[in-house]
């Protein structure tokens, strides 16, 4: 599903009105209808329903709920926080029908003790998308007050005082129960702390049509489940191991076995044919006791019990005879040799001309971070996936300025270096070398435990070895480790989750998107 910036909703609204003849009062009918919708659905007992209602069109829109749940027998109070004779548009003319059919109606513009009868339910519809700059008093002041209020408060479009492209609140803020976002969800809605102050996010179709969507070529998307189920790769009655690829992860070190085990096993359990796990050989033995799937491949260690610098031919060699996806990176540690390791396995690549694919995450970036001129040797069939401390390394950018803007630092560094990109986080952003951007839907707070980074990498390795292109491996790989994590907490809560939980959640994961999205799947 496409993401908007508000420039962009503007543009889209405004060609479906002069370019389509769709008229804005059509369009405003349609959203106040939609949002009605989602009120009876998930507000059946409020009887009593505040509409705070601002000038401009997110006012029009709350006018509409208004009427429309007074016509279906609630009892509705309109507060409006701007003088009525400043309203224009479709908007007045809203107003114009609440007056004529002689709904309640109270201007609030500088008095904040709000007489809320009793309500049951307040609706946002101050701001949306509208909203240039802080906001002023007396809104603030209303806004801190329903804001105090015992009462669930549905936003309509975006919560009012939020920047619809950033996320950040533009001073005082509407905090919303719940948000129903119109036509398309928003950057601000889908970040944090936009996402804070929206609550729960659903998204509502009135109507725009999709030539006009296409006509803006927008490159950020968030990922649904549509979307996942549609990648999960085919799996043939007549196939057998050979037909979903190899994998051979590079990883692994004194203290560190847990993290190559994790990443060795989730390439399996998202439907690898073989993984082999290239281990420094006095922790072999460990290894084989850890895991009974994955095949090994003993090689030569530095002092302190990692992966030696000698290893690099061995591990090219078997990648290329067995055509395998690397993954580098899971506690392989940074000793100078293993950092010299990874940095010899991308330059021969790339002057071998191997091709090799790879899915480089923790010490592997790590060592990227110590010699940067190599990333640009990696190409398009590399993904890389750093959490925000790592990132901050690759790029020697503050920690606090990439969270600020999650998506412009991912399309940023994708777009430099020509990789995918998988920025980890709340939410995690994956960007891709052709300019297109994925902000994912699925995760819980409980998944921010160690271990959790070493799955993701198995997981996305092993789809990229069944022939799904990387940037989707990526994506998908992304939405799959949330679900599986979301499926874990579903039934272990998320205190106490761990890695291993969710690795055990991911065919389960698979299944679910399979079973609901039965005719869509399609690699």
């Amino acid at each position: 599903m496409k993401v908007v910036t508000a420039a962009e909703m503007r543009q889209i609204d405004e060609d479906t009105i002069e370019g389509i003849g769709i008229p804005g009062i059509v369009l405003m009918e349609t959203a106040g209808s939609e949002i009605v919708r989602a009120i009876e659905q998930h507000y059946p007992t409020a009887q009593r329903v505040g509409v705070f209602v601002g000038k401009g069109n997110n006012g029009g829109d709350g006018l509409v709920i208004a009427r429309q749940l007074a016509h279906a027998g609630r009892e509705v109070k309109i507060f409006l926080v701007s003088p009525a004779e400043s309203f224009t548009g479709e908007a007045l003319t809203n107003l114009d029908i609440a007056k004529n059919l002689e709904l309640q109606i109270e201007e609030i513009l500088t008095d904040t003790s709000i007489d809320i009868l009793g309500c049951e339910l307040l609706v946002d519809a101050i701001f949306g998308t509208g909203l240039r700059g802080a906001v002023r008093e007396p809104v603030a002041n209303i806004i801190n007050a329903i804001n105090n209020l015992p009462i669930p408060i549905l936003a309509v479009d975006l919560p009012s005082g939020l920047d619809a492209d950033t996320g950040n609140p533009l001073s005082t803020c509407v905090q919303a129960d719940r948000t129903i976002t119109i036509g398309l969800p928003k950057r601000g809605l889908l970040v944090h702390p936009g996402a804070e102050f929206a609550g729960k996010i659903e998204v509502v179709d009135i109507g725009f049509p999709q030539q006009i969507i296409d006509a803006q070529n927008i490159k950020v998307n968030w990922t649904t489940e549509k979307d996942a189920a549609v990648w999960i790769p085919v799996r043939s009655p007549a196939s057998y191991k050979g037909s979903y690829g190899r994998v051979l992860v590079v990883a692994g070190s004194t203290g560190m076995t847990g993290a190559a085990a994790l990443a060795s096993e989730a390439a399996l359990r998202v439907g690898a044919g073989l993984v082999t796990l290239t281990i420094p050989k006095s922790l072999n033995p460990i290894l084989e006791v850890k895991l009974s799937e994955v095949m090994t491949l003993p090689l030569p260690e530095t002092e302190a019990g990692s992966l030696a610098e000698s290893s690099t031919s061995t591990i090219l060699e078997y990648a290329k005879k067995t055509k395998s996806v690397l993954a580098i990176g899971p506690g392989l540690s940074q000793h100078p040799q293993t950092v010299k390791l990874v940095h010899q396995l991308v330059k021969e690549n790339k002057e071998q001309g191997l091709g090799l694919r790879m899915v480089i995450d923790a010490d592997g970036l790590n060592a990227l971070a110590q010699a940067t001129d190599l990333i640009s040797l990696l190409g398009t069939e590399t993904v890389l996936t750093p959490h925000p401390g790592e990132m901050a390394r690759l790029t020697n950018i503050p920690i606090s300025t990439l969270e600020s803007n999650r998506i412009g630092t991912a399309e940023e560094f994708a777009n430099q270096y020509g990789v995918t990109l998988v920025l980890k986080g709340a939410p995690t952003v994956t960007s891709n070398p052709n300019g297109d951007t994925w902000i994912n839907s699925t995760g819980n707070a409980g998944m921010a435990t160690a271990g959790m980074g070493d799955v993701l990498t198995g997981i996305i390795a092993g789809l990229m070895t069944q022939n799904v292109p990387s940037e989707t491996a990526a994506v998908l790989g992304v939405y799959l480790h949330g679900l599986a994590g979301n499926i874990a907490a579903e039934k272990l809560g998320m205190h106490g989750l761990i890695a291993g939980n969710v690795l055990q959640a991911v065919p389960q994961a698979i299944s679910s998107l399979i079973s609901d999205y039965p005719n869509v799947v399609s690699i």
